[in-house]
């Protein structure tokens, strides 16, 4: 853990000094623990992990607790009453479904946003060079369950493909019936591919850490035909600290916050200044 927040430092120093004044006014008061917990799609373990572990250095005593799962996991979760301060999703249907069950409390806000990308493993036993390979018979191709976010991105992302200059109309449909696999969150996706258990996976660009990317090759999809991934944000209604939860988003939403977002391969949505 010490070493994970050395690693952290410059970015950790950035968010605390934003946060600085508050922070030193809580310091004096000696605040007693207490905890904020994090409902957030699996796609943001790193940047949040990250962000969490600055929020508590410029909140002292504070614990941030992520729960990390597939967004329709998490929304269900708290559908059934799962305990939670925040949810961060990974697309803008499982927000509505929280929303609309009166879970949010206020205004949610986008707060990243994602592309798509297809992985092969290193090795690339299924011959994969181009997107169109992807079709071909024999291939094993591994998504996200259609109710998770980036399993539904991937389908509107293939029957884009479909339409395009290069690709037979018939594209979409072959290539999903070399679904060998449906995950429940962008990481088994990563995780099957990684594994040599596919041939390839359609993922987040995200997820493509420098780690990962030792151990896989990246077909990027042209903007022209890949989807913009959007992820809001929420303090929940049954929140047991709804300030310390407004605060925690507005971290997320900072400059500052941004800044670590895109160094973990989201998109920011604020103007970050040099």
């Amino acid at each position: 853990m010490r070493a994970s927040r050395r690693r952290c430092a410059p970015a950790a120093a950035a968010l605390i000094l934003l946060l600085g004044t508050a922070a030193a006014s809580r310091a004096a008061a000696a605040p007693s623990a207490s905890s904020l917990r994090v409902s957030a799609a699996a796609s943001l373990a790193d940047a949040f992990g990250e962000i969490a572990r600055a929020f508590e250095a410029a909140h002292p005593g504070t614990v941030v607790r992520l729960d990390l799962a597939g967004s329709q996991q998490l929304a269900l979760q708290l559908e059934q009453g799962a305990a939670a301060d925040v949810f961060a999703s990974a697309d803008a249907r499982w927000m509505d479904a929280v929303r609309e069950r009166g879970l949010v409390s206020g205004e949610l806000r986008v707060f990243a946003r994602n592309r798509l990308v297809v992985i092969v493993p290193r090795a690339n036993p299924g011959g994969i060079a181009r997107l169109q390979d992807l079709g071909k018979p024999g291939v094993k191709v591994v998504m996200g369950a259609e109710a998770v976010p980036v399993g539904a991105y991937g389908r509107a992302v293939l029957r884009k493909l479909s339409r395009a200059a290069g690709f037979d109309p018939d594209f979409a449909r072959r290539v999903l019936a070399n679904v060998v696999s449906e995950e429940e969150s962008v990481k088994s996706v990563v995780g099957k591919v990684q594994l040599g258990e596919a041939d390839a996976g359609l993922v987040y660009r995200s997820d493509v850490s420098p780690a990962l990317a030792r151990a896989v090759r990246v077909l990027e999809i042209p903007d022209s035909v890949n989807v913009l991934a959007s992820y809001p944000i929420a303090v929940l209604r049954e929140s047991r600290s709804p300030a310390r939860a407004g605060e925690f988003v507005a971290l997320v939403l900072s400059a500052a916050g941004q800044r670590l977002l895109e160094r973990h391969g989201l998109m920011p949505v604020a103007s970050l200044a040099p």
